[in-house]
């Protein structure tokens, strides 16, 4: 039986495209109807797109393998933009009024107008994160009602390179897939597990990805930082895998053995050397995880410097959440303590969810919830329609008598033969007039013979 009522999302990753199609249930959970991937690394990289055809071709593979498990169609689907150009832009507008004046919806309207015209050189404004209005001292997150001669309005814009957003919709016009709507991922996937109190109290969402960590800063339910480095949990696997391995044995190692940090006293227990399944290579184990735990220091180090920069390190009550693949590595967690001095550190798992079969038991590992996030902020049926073909009025009332059908059949196939035949009849009668015209005497050459004949006859050569 296909279904009828869905909401589909698809994010493109810099390891995989991931396509996903669940429901929303009046509990405010959401069970999964499909899931669909394909291998992105060789046309994605840290978030960006760089082949368009091969990136079409995954679209247009996942879509039908979503709709074949649905057995029904998809018109258009939710779609999350990332990339290591993401990042957050402070920037303010502000209005001298002459007298005291009462602030208007048109006046706050005519500031957030000024605010998406700012130019930045090849940068477009994907987003604004509202932010409040100073009026006088006091900040307001609603300033409209408030008398005042003086208003400023701060803004948190969310910027990336223009290219970003115009390949990603390119992909999708080549794949012949509309767009619902694009949200950015780390506000989707903050808005996906993060609790109410959490973002209210401050705390930073750390998203360890394949090839890039975002780093999201809240405070007040307000976006106040986003950042993405340019670093993930591929840049420890191929650390490993220089070890003359196979980038997949090296990602098997990192999973089963990794530790972010490594106590070779405390682990003496462990064996001494390690391979993967399918590999024949052995790697000694604290070299594994020396190699390991130097990764993720610098990656972790990178982050508190960005919870740094952004001015709320002393303000995250809430501590730290983490979230994506690399957040299943080993004491990552308490490696975030140790650099950041913020005691607070929680793994998010993925949200309240349902699913129809145990082949998405996975999903519970926290490593999907942006798409997660991208189904709870969808509002629109993504569902494609049938469309009736229109009957045939040539078929009229009888159109399923079996008689009639036949004597149709064996009318248009005697039409056709005798229209076969009236054209080879044609043909035939072309080519006999063309052999006869070919055969004809030159009409000046048999005028000229005549006359020849009758100037120089034989009487008169007498």
């Amino acid at each position: 039986m296909s279904t009828t009522d869905f909401i589909a999302a698809i994010e493109l990753g810099s390891s995989k495209i991931v396509g996903i199609v669940g429901k929303k249930n009046g509990d405010g959970s959401i069970q999964i109807l499909a899931r669909a991937r394909e291998e992105s690394s060789s046309f994605i990289r840290k978030g960006v797109i760089f082949n368009l055809d091969k990136t079409a071709q995954s679209l247009t593979s996942i879509i039908n393998k979503l709709e074949s498990s649905l057995n029904s169609s998809i018109g258009k689907v939710y779609v999350g933009i990332s990339g290591q150009s993401l990042h957050t832009v402070k920037n303010s507008v502000t209005r001298d009024l002459k007298d005291e004046t009462v602030i208007s919806q048109e006046l706050i309207d005519a500031i957030c107008d000024e605010n998406l015209g700012t130019r930045l050189d090849d940068m477009d404004i994907l987003d604004v994160a509202p932010q409040e209005y100073k009026v006088g001292n006091t900040l307001l997150p609603e300033a409209v009602g408030v008398p005042a001669h003086h208003i400023e309005g701060n803004f948190m814009n969310i910027v990336a390179r223009t290219a970003l957003r115009k390949n990603l919709e390119r992909c999708f016009d080549l794949a012949k897939i509309e767009i619902a709507e694009i949200f950015i991922s780390p506000i989707v996937t903050a808005q996906a597990i993060l609790t109410e109190s959490e973002m209210r109290s401050g705390c930073a969402l750390v998203d360890f990805g394949a090839a890039t960590t975002t780093i999201s800063v809240y405070k007040g339910n307000i976006l106040r930082f986003l950042s993405v480095l340019p670093l993930g949990g591929n840049s420890i696997t191929l650390d490993i895998a220089s070890l003359h391995m196979e980038e997949r044995e090296a990602e098997k190692l990192k999973l089963k053995y990794g530790n972010a940090i490594f106590d070779q006293e405390s682990e003496a227990q462990g064996p001494e050397t390690v391979q993967s399944e399918d590999s024949h290579t052995k790697v000694e184990f604290y070299i594994l995880n020396d190699i390991i735990e130097a990764r993720a220091e610098e990656i972790v180090a990178n982050v508190c410097n960005q919870i740094e920069l952004s001015g709320y390190a002393d303000k995250l009550l809430s501590g730290i959440v983490t979230t994506g693949g690399g957040a299943n590595l080993k004491n990552i967690d308490e490696l975030l303590r140790k650099k950041s001095k913020i005691d607070k550190v929680r793994v998010a798992l993925a949200p309240h969810f349902n699913v129809s079969s145990s082949a998405y038991a996975d999903l519970k590992d926290g490593t999907q919830n942006t798409l997660f996030g991208l189904i709870a902020s969808g509002t629109e049926n993504c569902y494609l329609p049938k469309v009736e073909e229109p009957a045939d009025p040539s078929k009229g009332l009888f159109a399923d008598d079996a008689d009639l059908i036949a004597q149709e059949a064996a009318a248009r196939e005697e039409k056709e033969r005798r229209d076969k035949e009236e054209k080879e009849q044609k043909e035939a009668e072309r080519i006999r007039k063309k052999e006869e015209k070919k055969n004809r005497p030159n009409w000046f050459k048999s005028t000229f013979d005549k006359l020849s004949n009758e100037i120089f006859s034989d009487e008169d050569m007498k």
